[in-house]
């Protein structure tokens, strides 16, 4: 795979915040223009992975480039939605105004909005169809409404590649739907989606997964990286259906490791 259509390229890297490692050494690509899932039992390192591809962590060894520069920087053409964003509950927040908040690499913090970011704005809100909720207040909207808010803040921003913690759990079937379109029409577009999941069929239907088990244990293209072998090293002995060849996550595994906010979840 040549640089220019690499993405993420990582060489003996390790992660983890303060003294705690999240990721033991790793070297492993993602590819650019491609949908990469990124899989593997609650407290694998999955987000880990995310927040060092968007600059939010640094290496404690080892590197990692993307678009072969560090990572991060205001101007990073990476925008990055996490699992849940912080709104102190009650911030009178309304949905275009947190979705016009994907500007601020752009604005900063007193720049003003021209005519072409207003209308980057609204193109995001018709995408994630939450027009009709542009006035509400966030703290109004069901989660998976909020959700939609949150990838069109995404959308909003600049970016060659889109970061998606865990888009599609826990959502109702309009805005799975609605997520799932964006993934593959921003794929279409050129630009890179990288998301982190629990859902084998999710990771079966990506270009490119990266299988986690406090390691990379696999990557590459489905069919390669998703064997029963790879699956067993990473879920451990007895955490797969030998009838259907899904899998359950490890329920002794505990999600605080990587410093999110784990919800554990079956594969559909």
């Amino acid at each position: 795979m040549s640089n220019d259509e690499l993405l993420v390229e990582a060489s003996d890297v390790v992660l983890g915040y303060e003294r705690n490692i999240a990721v033991k050494a790793s070297s492993f690509t993602i590819p650019h223009r491609k949908v990469t899932t990124i899989i593997g039992p609650n407290g694998s390192g999955k987000s880990t992975i995310l927040n060092a591809i968007a600059g939010v962590i640094e290496p404690l060894s080892g590197e990692i480039s993307v678009f072969g520069r560090k990572p991060g920087g205001r101007h990073s053409e990476v925008a990055y939605v996490m699992q849940s964003l912080a709104f102190p509950e009650g911030t009178p927040i309304t949905v275009r105004e947190a979705i016009a908040m994907g500007l601020y690499p752009k604005l900063g913090w007193f720049g003003r909005p021209s005519a072409d970011d207003r209308a980057r704005v609204q193109r995001a809100m018709e995408r994630l169809r939450v027009t009709d909720l542009a006035h509400r207040h966030l703290d109004e909207l069901s989660g998976g409404q909020r959700q939609r808010v949150y990838v069109a803040q995404g959308m909003t921003q600049r970016h060659e590649a889109l970061l998606l913690d865990e888009p599609l759990t826990g959502l109702d079937i309009l805005s799975a739907r609605t997520i799932d379109e964006i993934i593959h029409s921003e794929r279409d577009r050129g630009h890179a989606v990288v998301l982190t999941t629990h859902d084998l069929d999710e990771a079966r239907a990506a270009d490119w997964v990266i299988l986690m088990s406090g390691h990379v244990v696999a990557a590459g293209p489905p069919a390669e990286v998703l064997t029963r072998r790879n699956l067993e090293t990473a879920y451990g002995l007895g955490s797969l259906h030998a009838s259907d060849g899904d899998f359950l996550d490890d329920p002794h595994i505990d999600g605080d490791h990587e410093h999110e906010h784990s919800r554990h979840q079956h594969p559909h």
